[in-house]
């Protein structure tokens, strides 16, 4: 049974990712993710692109979510086109071919007393 919930298109206005860490990778190594559910009955085709202050955007990243399946991305782990700069702020648009949800979470592990945010992102479509 699917559930039709969400938007087509979401905006995360903040992002950077830390060049260190501290504690066991890869569970405490600081980054940023996009929590997304997909509660339709369709494979959702996303696709992220990154905005910055002082160059071009990058992307699209592609990746396919599966119906009735969630998925934790972590900008970290973006390669293709090529990965998001560390030490760097920036912000995403991520956008789907079926009604998603995405939340956003950052960790921040630069030092032993972590930090961690977590916050829905702005929906559009």
């Amino acid at each position: 049974m699917s559930t039709r919930i969400g938007k087509t298109c979401w905006a995360i206005a903040e992002g950077y990712i830390p060049s260190s860490s501290t504690g066991p990778a890869p569970q405490m190594t600081s980054h940023e993710t996009a929590c997304i559910l997909n509660a339709t009955d369709q494979a959702a085709q996303i696709t992220i692109t990154v905005y910055f202050s002082d160059r071009e955007p990058i992307g699209p990243y592609q990746l396919t979510i599966p119906a009735r399946r969630a998925r934790h991305v972590r900008f970290n782990e973006l390669h293709d086109p090529e990965p998001i700069p560390k030490d760097t702020d920036y912000a995403s648009i991520i956008q789907s071919n079926v009604p998603i949800v995405v939340q956003h979470t950052r960790l921040d592990s630069r030092q032993a007393e972590l930090a961690l945010l977590s916050t829905m992102a702005y929906a559009s479509e």
